[in-house]
């Protein structure tokens, strides 16, 4: 059996034929066009009524790719480059539409080394100046991982999704300065704390809690750190757990209050001790992990998340 079956039977979203990929390419730059007449109508300033009308799904998780482009388009933007970590194989992640249509490059990093073998293995890497790199992240190697790539100072975008030690990661990053910043966010731990789960070097969130539940850190925890950076909230996405910024200096995107922005998740990824789905809503998810420690990343107190509030 061939390197390319084995991947493939390993990794079932190893490899989009180019034509499936064009089709969502055509797809998406058709979408794109719509918004990009409603967007240039638009007079400044503007308060959306409501973001989910402005986002899109190429290749991100949800409307990601939309809202990204509508925020690139009102952003400055002097380098047309990425960091994203937490991309598994490269499929379904923030930035693959960023490097197909726009023609940004970049660096992708992933704590699975097979998930970036099977990627520099497909075309778009040798189509599109792109790296990928199989790491586990920390906030002591997160740097050198950056920077031996070749990236430092102003980046166009850094995105974040480790589920795990996200908020001490991003607070170690010091080798580059992004002008938007994606965050992933637990909504578990609501719009009104400024809490993340205490830092662990060898951090897994199924080994932390069943439940995959217990990672991460709050709206507020990502917003507190980001605005003593010169950053503002601008929006989320439309599942509630992706947090937009933009450099304050350099963009008109109005910015919005957390308890504004935070809205109670709405997909439910919870699993039992044997990893069967369970379905929990959102307060069935609060109430399993209510013995939980998290840490105030202000005060760094320790509590409860059964006495955090919502």
């Amino acid at each position: 059996m061939g390197i390319k079956q084995k991947l493939r039977n390993l990794f079932p979203r190893y490899e989009k034929s180019s034509a499936h990929e064009s089709d969502l390419m055509v797809v998406g730059e058709t979408l794109l066009s719509v918004k990009m007449m409603m967007w240039d109508s638009e007079k400044f300033p503007f308060i959306p009524t409501n973001w989910d009308d402005y986002g899109f799904r190429v290749f991100s998780q949800n409307n990601e790719d939309g809202l990204l482009q509508y925020i690139i388009h009102h952003t400055y933007l002097p380098q047309k480059t990425f960091v994203e970590f937490g991309v598994e194989d490269y499929s379904e992640c923030n930035t693959r539409f960023l490097l197909l249509h726009n023609s940004w490059k970049g660096l992708v990093m992933d704590g699975s080394k097979e998930w970036m073998h099977a990627l520099r293995s497909q075309s778009i890497y040798w189509r599109r100046t792109i790296e990928a790199k199989g790491a586990f992240i920390t906030r002591d190697n997160i740097n050198e991982l950056i920077s031996e790539s070749g990236y430092s100072g102003n980046v166009g975008l850094l995105s974040v999704d480790l589920d795990g030690n996200d908020y001490w990661v991003l607070n170690a990053i010091n080798c580059i300065d992004p002008q938007i910043l994606i965050c992933e966010y637990n909504p578990i731990f609501g719009s009104r704390e400024t809490v993340s789960i205490p830092y662990e070097k060898s951090f897994y969130r199924t080994e932390a809690h069943y439940s995959n539940l217990y990672w991460g850190a709050s709206l507020g925890a990502f917003t507190y750190l980001l605005n003593r950076r010169g950053y503002k909230l601008v929006c989320i996405n439309n599942l509630g757990n992706n947090a937009f910024f933009v450099k304050k200096d350099a963009s008109d995107i109005p910015e919005i209050a957390v308890e504004d922005a935070w809205r109670e998740a709405v997909y439910r990824e919870s699993r039992d001790e044997n990893g069967n789905l369970t379905f929990l809503s959102f307060s069935e998810g609060k109430e399993l992990l209510r013995d939980m420690t998290v840490i105030d990343v202000i005060t760094g107190e320790r509590k409860k998340i059964g006495d955090i509030q919502i």
